[in-house]
């Protein structure tokens, strides 16, 4: 064997197990890092996907950016994860079925409510989900006093007042945060249940299917255009792909009380990427509801960090 072909032999060119060797260490990854680093890159990764999807919706309307972020997603997840769709139980296919519903309706519903009310406003509404995921989840009083801690900060970073809100468009925000209680809730059942990302890439599919009718009919002709295809593929890997499989993995070493709580950090995230990329001061109030939210995640992270993931 020639030099050339030994060093292309080194580097795996030649050698056909290298490259499901490489899949392995991608998937794989995620399980070295800590559970709340998982949670903090998931959340970077949404308000960088939310950034992106903004400049869709003048275009494909709110239903037609969700089809496109979830059909990306699911051909995304089901080409990285290859789900062995056989020998599961009727429990286990519906609970696929109904984890697609959730995000269908999740996505869908948040996006609707953004048309119609502020997106601080959304934002601060919806997160009843994750906070009531925490409260109902806790097993120890003090996770009571961290949980409103994250809530007075919550309040703090929101435009409540003053602010004349859509009845449709907060309820809308309501029912999203209903589905994002229920996405967490079900993401610990998906991630026991089926092994590695196979049963978030066939809940994604199905999500996809469900948001399909009023996307096409809302965007047309329009998921088409090559350059909206591209800004939707970023937007899937960004909201999707990467949030959502981090998340899964996080949530089989946590418990679900300790993740909703962890969430609530994700308007001081918000925040910090507003300040360094759009240049977004912060008011006073913002800043005490920053540090609000942050030291009550600590809080919960602090006293749970060994907890077992609860089972829903």
């Amino acid at each position: 064997m020639s030099l050339a072909c030994r060093s292309l032999r080194t580097v795996g060119v030649m050698d056909p197990n290298a490259a499901s060797r490489t899949r392995a260490r991608i998937r794989a990854a995620p399980a070295t890092l800590p559970p709340a680093v998982l949670v903090v890159l998931g959340m970077l990764s949404v308000q960088f996907g939310a950034a992106l999807a903004k400049g869709l919706f003048p275009a494909l309307g709110s239903s037609g950016t969700v089809f496109l972020r979830l059909a990306f997603a699911a051909l995304i997840l089901l080409a990285a994860w290859r789900p062995r769709v056989r020998g599961y139980g009727a429990r286990d296919y519906l609970l696929v079925v109904m984890f697609g519903l959730v995000f269908a309706a999740m996505n869908s519903s948040f996006y609707a409510a953004l048309d119609r009310a502020p997106l601080g406003v959304v934002v601060t509404v919806e997160f009843v989900g994750p906070l009531g995921v925490a409260v109902f989840g806790s097993r120890r009083p003090l996770d009571l006093v961290w949980a409103g801690l994250a809530a007075a900060g919550i309040v703090l970073l929101s435009p409540l007042s003053g602010v004349s809100i859509d009845p449709l468009g907060l309820g809308l925000a309501l029912f999203a945060g209903a589905c994002w209680a229920a996405y967490i809730l079900m993401n610990v059942r998906v991630g026991s249940t089926f092994p590695g990302g196979s049963g978030l890439a066939m809940s994604m599919l199905i999500g996809a299917a469900l948001a399909a009718p009023l996307g096409i009919a809302q965007a047309g002709p329009k998921l088409l255009d090559p350059g909206f295809l591209l800004i939707g593929v970023g937007v899937a890997v960004l909201s999707s792909v990467i949030p959502y499989s981090l998340e899964l993995e996080a949530l089989r070493r946590i418990a679900v009380g300790t993740f909703g709580v962890l969430m609530s950090m994700e308007p001081a995230v918000a925040a910090v990427i507003g300040l360094v990329a759009l240049g977004q001061g912060l008011a006073t109030f913002d800043v005490v509801g920053i540090a609000l939210v942050v030291v009550a995640s600590a809080g919960v992270l602090g006293g749970d960090i060994t907890e077992a993931p609860t089972e829903a």
